[in-house]
């Protein structure tokens, strides 16, 4: 009885072997995947950092500003890699430009 149920393994196994997939069928769920992660990160990702690189490039003096830090200011000065902002009567900050997160519509005195 023994060698009769290796007899049927080894069957299956071979069965198995011929019905593989083809190279197209196995790649299927790697481009689904693919695309999957296009549209839902690096799509939108890429969009907002065309965003910000819109906002940062549109800067100019007197603009009202919040800071990734939560900080809000007045742009008094700009240099092509630095921002400085009065965050309170006669209390500058220099930062960078890529640390500020938005424009701000509100007063920030």
């Amino acid at each position: 009885m023994f060698f009769v149920e290796t007899a049927y393994a080894q069957a299956a196994a071979g069965e198995q072997a011929a019905a593989r997939p083809s190279f197209l069928e196995q790649m299927f769920p790697m481009i689904i995947l693919f695309a999957v992660l296009y549209f839902f990160i690096l799509r939108p990702q890429a969009k907002s950092a065309r965003v910000k690189e819109d906002f940062i490039s549109k800067l100019k003096v007197g603009d009202n500003v919040i800071t990734n830090g939560g900080i809000l200011g007045k742009i008094q000065g700009i240099t092509e890699k630095f921002v400085t902002l009065e965050i309170s009567d006669g209390v500058r900050v220099k930062m960078l430009k890529s640390q500020l997160a938005a424009p701000f519509a509100g007063e920030t005195k």
